[in-house]
């Protein structure tokens, strides 16, 4: 769906500073729709997703920062995002937490979604893992966003 489209949807105009952000959706919005008509043979079953999901964190993690971190929208744009579906406010909602400042994704903390009820592998400190072992989420391919 283009960046149009879910504009019309909204059925109300943008606030202001929706010029500054539109670009960069817009790069975004190229990305995912490469992502998405990409090629998957040879590929698991699982890692057909994993450019969306990384896609996807970029662009809630980029109006995440525009409005907490570089204060350069307004809230009115930014609650405008949210409720386009611009980015995640669940994943947005947990970065504001502590200990999960650099959560990939929202799947990765969620027990149900786990063989024994825990979390992602991905959520353990690399300290606690060997060294030599590699370890990759299997919802969205992180290498481990716990720090």
């Amino acid at each position: 769906m283009s960046l149009a489209t879910k504009l019309r949807r909204v059925r109300k105009p943008p606030p202001e500073g929706w010029d500054l952000i539109e670009p960069t959706l817009e790069q975004f919005e190229v990305k995912m729709r490469e992502a998405e008509t990409e090629p998957h043979e040879g590929k698991r079953k699982t890692e057909i997703n994993w450019p969306i999901f990384r896609i996807h964190h970029q662009r809630s993690r980029y109006i995440y920062d525009m409005y907490y971190k570089k204060a350069e929208i307004s809230r009115e744009l930014y609650e405008f995002c949210l409720t386009a579906k611009f980015a995640d406010a669940a994943l947005i909602a947990k970065w504001k937490k502590q200990g999960y400042e650099n959560l990939c994704c929202v799947k990765c903390v969620q027990t149900r979604d786990s063989n024994f009820g825990t979390a992602c592998i991905c959520r353990v400190p690399k300290s606690k893992l060997d060294a030599d072992r590699v370890i990759e989420c299997v919802h969205c391919g992180c290498h481990g966003c716990s720090g």
